[in-house]
């Protein structure tokens, strides 16, 4: 779990809400929590804790920001 943090913070192109992203190792299976902000952020965040934990042990429950537009009055 450890080398994972470590590859996401140390990713200076990530967020600072991917940079916080739970993460929960339990019986060699990984699952990410948290939010990013965009889909490219919650791949690469994916795609760094399969390297670390192996394909098929990563479960990806991570939710991308939505913008809320604010109308001008």
């Amino acid at each position: 779990m450890q080398e994972i943090r470590k590859a996401v913070v140390d990713d200076k192109a990530l967020s600072k809400d991917a940079h916080n992203v739970k993460i929960v190792a339990q019986d060699g299976k990984v699952t990410l929590k948290g939010s990013v902000d965009s889909a490219e952020e919650k791949q690469s965040v994916e795609q760094k804790a399969t390297e670390v934990a192996g394909a098929g042990n990563v479960t990806n429950e991570l939710t991308v920001k939505t913008v809320k537009k604010t109308s001008g009055s």
